[in-house]
């Protein structure tokens, strides 16, 4: 398939990374806002429920619902295709495989931000940690309930090891166009990933939990995550840096809806974020 016919996917990918950007804004904004106050970090179910009673936030919730379809449409297209040269070996069939997941999930967000804006997001009593739960005790109660949400535990768990990694390896920016501006806010992208990694990382300790101890109330998504650690030392102050975290993570998204470079679709000439900072590092370790 040429680059031409797969130029489409370009605005489709970039719509999706700034909703998904919207999402982590405003669950680390409502969250950072309720510990200023005095009370507990936000959801995301819990987040975007207060967003519909907020000045503006059924347009927010409108832009979201259409962000994370995007996005599940730029993650799926991104697997079939290939466009980001992954390949088809063990390690690239594993990162194609994560994508359909996590377009899956990004999808079911977006029902979510429809759902409350229909005003039926808020039945569950705050979305989607009940609902995590319920799925959770449905998968527990069934053979080998146990082994399936210690395997999903475990797939979490290595999502989170990833970001982690990508974070500290820095191995996101060969899909980051190089500019003035990437150079000097890489700091932030890397922040913003390692905060995902940490989040994620927790969520699935969770699972892992609600496997171990046959207990569903124990899993959960950020919700939930946020719950674990404020129970820790000092974990105020934990939760409060992964919020700021989280905020870094929304930069990330915006930064790739704004200079990500898709290989099959880029122009050759297209300078990547990692050549231009390992050409900088060479010419200051030349002198």
């Amino acid at each position: 398939m040429s680059s031409n016919s797969l130029s489409w996917a370009m605005p489709v990918m970039r719509t999706g990374y700034a909703g998904r950007g919207l999402v982590y804004v405003v669950v680390a904004g409502f969250s950072l806002y309720a510990i200023w106050q005095g009370g507990d970090a936000q959801g995301t179910s819990e987040a975007l429920s207060q967003l519909e009673t907020s000045t503006g936030g059924g347009i927010l919730l409108i832009l979201i619902f259409l962000g994370m379809l995007c996005y599940m449409v730029w993650r799926l297209l991104d697997s079939a295709f290939d466009l980001e040269n992954y390949g088809s070996d063990g390690e690239g069939t594993i990162a194609r495989i994560g994508m359909i997941v996590t377009g899956l999930i990004h999808g079911a967000l977006g029902v979510l931000a429809l759902t409350v804006l229909l005003g039926s997001g808020g039945q569950s009593g705050g979305g989607g940690g009940s609902t995590i739960g319920r799925t959770t005790g449905w998968l527990l109660s069934q053979p080998f309930g146990p082994y399936l949400v210690g395997a999903i535990a475990l797939v979490t768990i290595g999502a989170g090891l990833y970001y982690l990694k990508k974070a500290f390896a820095e191995d996101y920016r060969k899909f980051l166009r190089a500019n003035h501006f990437t150079m000097n806010w890489n700091w932030a992208l890397k922040a913003g990933v390692a905060a995902q990694g940490v989040a994620v990382t927790v969520i699935g300790g969770l699972f892992m939990a609600a496997a171990l101890q046959a207990d569903p109330s124990k899993a959960g998504g950020v919700g939930q995550a946020f719950e674990w650690i404020s129970g820790q030392t000092h974990g105020r102050l934990l939760v409060s840096a992964l919020c700021l975290g989280l905020a870094a993570f929304a930069f990330f998204c915006f930064v790739n809806a704004a200079y990500r470079i898709v290989p099959k679709v880029a122009d050759e000439d297209v300078e990547t974020l990692a050549v231009k900072m390992k050409e900088k590092a060479k010419q200051k370790a030349a002198g």
